[in-house]
């Protein structure tokens, strides 16, 4: 089974819920994986600790274009739907930033000017700690291509367990991409206005895609209810409330883990893993 960990905006605990539950299932189960797809940024690792076994690069074919068979037809730049190519008379040129190596340039190049090439993006860290596989997956500084990583670093994982994938925040194509190999979502938000509104965007957006979903309330407070009021009207079951402990803050400041350094919430996560699970068919 593969659990996206989501949020439709960053800094609501996305990472604090990831880590967490997946040390408790490593406790349960057989074979737990935790995948952090948040290339442009992974930050898991800051929790784990986890023992590097192997780094894989990443790389995307890309166009390498022989201007001495070019003819300046523009064709490959007109159809391009990125703007990565340009022709300036009889010479193509590319930019690399923005091109997405769909490939369509060298398939409709009348003169077979255009070759591929590999390009590095990224790379996929191989560890193990705390008795669960870590992967991570980070996108090359400069780049642009996150999709590519998240796609390989999800390729890495397999199918084989409990496979969780800490996603990047948002509702952009990197999430859209991470979410799409789950079987669950479970959405991070906190009780504000804007956290509400973020939720209801990542909401819609795992329902567009026919995920089932539920939402874990972080730094919940008594007496504020727009968060459970908003899921009861959508029908959108509330996992788990983790609520607004200074404990808690001072914990994931320091680099820990919850449920190892505070035993009480042990069982909430334990919990919010036989929530998820119970129910739901991959």
């Amino acid at each position: 089974m593969k659990i996206a960990v989501a949020s439709g905006k960053g800094g609501t605990g996305k990472t604090l819920i990831s880590t967490n539950l997946a040390v408790v299932a490593a406790g349960r189960m057989h074979q737990v994986t935790l995948v952090d797809c948040d290339v442009e940024e992974p930050n898991t690792a800051l929790f784990l600790y986890p023992e590097k076994l192997q780094e894989k690069p990443v790389h995307v074919t890309v166009p390498l274009i022989d201007n001495d068979l070019c003819t300046g037809c523009r064709k490959c730049a007109e159809l391009c739907q990125f703007n990565a190519l340009i022709t300036v008379k009889d010479r193509t040129y590319l930019f690399e930033d923005m091109c997405h190596a769909c490939g369509l340039c060298m398939r409709v190049c009348p003169e077979n000017a255009i070759r591929s090439r590999q390009l590095r993006v990224g790379q996929v860290t191989v560890g193990q700690c705390d008795g669960l596989r870590y992967l991570e997956g980070r996108l090359d500084v400069g780049r642009e291509l996150a999709n590519p990583v998240i796609r390989a670093v999800q390729a890495e994982a397999g199918d084989t367990g409990l496979v969780l994938m800490d996603a990047p925040p948002g509702t952009s194509c990197p999430v859209v991409t991470t979410v799409r190999d789950s079987d669950a979502v479970i959405l991070v938000t906190e009780p504000t206005p804007f956290g509400l509104h973020d939720l209801k965007l990542a909401a819609e957006m795992v329902r567009d895609m026919g995920k089932p979903m539920g939402v874990v309330e972080n730094r919940a407070m008594d007496g504020v209810t727009l968060i459970r009021d908003w899921c009861a009207e959508a029908g959108i079951p509330i996992w788990m409330r983790l609520p607004l402990d200074r404990a808690i803050g001072e914990c994931y400041a320091h680099g820990n883990l919850v449920v190892k350094e505070i035993s009480a919430y042990r069982n909430r996560f334990s919990g919010l893993l036989d929530a998820v699970t119970q129910g739901v068919t991959p």
